[in-house]
């Protein structure tokens, strides 16, 4: 039986100034990582309107399968602005479809077969999803991998719902700016990075921690080891995704059999040729891969 990558949370349009782009950071995942052979799924929930139509019509374009239940709620908008560095800010609209994604017998049956899934803190904003999302997790299979890609968005999220998170999941992906915010947040003493970071992994009980730094390169700590790599200097058209794709490839990669230092590899090398493209769905050339 195929067993699946689940990439669970919203899905919405991010409005770009140059026009909207097919947003949300688990469609995201799960096309990167489909793009390293796997059988991948978008979960989340649409509007019964035009946008949720069109999310419709840009994932079967993508060939990206998903799991998108229609709610009475309208399909969900991020309004971005890029500053001079190409980077996104957001204003992410509330009461919207991916807010109230129900648990269905399609979404259990996703996840007892799923093999990879990653979520994240946004998309538990509202106690539906939230209590989906959890629920998906707990039904999983024990040698599941179980991302959570960390976005502290505006006001979305609280202390128990990134401790929950942390406790479901084992590999932690996180930026430098939220490990602080973090740390404050759990009162972490003074440490190092590495050292916050291994004590994240051990409080936790997680196999990995993925630590980005933007411009000054990303980590990945695991059992008996380290990896880093220096972010590869691009002429950057947008940021959107890039962060998303860089775990897809991580974990596709995982998933093919690469070592954790060859994963981030190509995680690194993915997200970074992103960066080089208008929007979070490139097709990866073969020769990333």
């Amino acid at each position: 039986m195929s067993r699946f990558v689940i990439g669970i949370g919203e899905a919405l349009w991010d409005m770009l100034p140059e026009g909207k782009q097919l947003g949300g950071a688990p469609a995201n995942f799960a096309y990167h990582a489909s793009q390293f052979g796997h059988d991948a799924v978008a979960v989340s929930a649409i509007g019964d309107d035009a946008l949720g139509k069109e999310i419709i019509e840009a994932l079967n374009a993508r060939r990206l399968p998903f799991r998108m239940e229609r709610v009475d709620y309208p399909t969900g908008t991020v309004q971005v602005t890029l500053d001079d560095k190409g980077v996104p800010q957001y204003e992410i609209k509330t009461g919207v479809a991916w807010d109230n994604i129900p648990y269905t017998p399609e979404l259990a049956a996703l996840a007892a077969g799923c093999k990879a899934v990653c979520f994240g803190s946004l998309a538990q904003r509202n106690g539906v999803s939230r209590e989906t999302i959890a629920r998906f997790l707990d039904a999983v299979p024990a040698d599941c991998l179980k991302v959570f890609d960390i976005n502290l968005r505006q006001r979305f999220y609280s202390q128990d719902i990134i401790e929950s998170s942390f406790r479901r999941c084992n590999i932690l992906k996180i930026n430098d700016e939220e490990l602080v915010i973090i740390a404050r947040m759990l009162e972490l003493p003074g440490l190092a990075l590495e050292e916050k970071c291994r004590l994240l992994m051990k409080e936790y009980d997680l196999q990995m921690l993925i630590l980005t730094c933007g411009e000054n390169g990303s980590y990945v700590f695991y059992e008996g080891g380290m990896s880093f790599l220096q972010t590869p200097k691009v002429r950057v058209a947008d940021t959107v995704g890039a962060g998303d794709s860089f775990t897809g490839a991580f974990v596709g990669s995982l998933l093919n059999g690469k070592s954790v230092p060859e994963a981030h590899g190509t995680a690194v090398k993915v997200s970074a040729f992103v960066c080089t493209q208008n929007g979070a769905m490139p097709v990866v050339p073969d020769e990333l891969k």
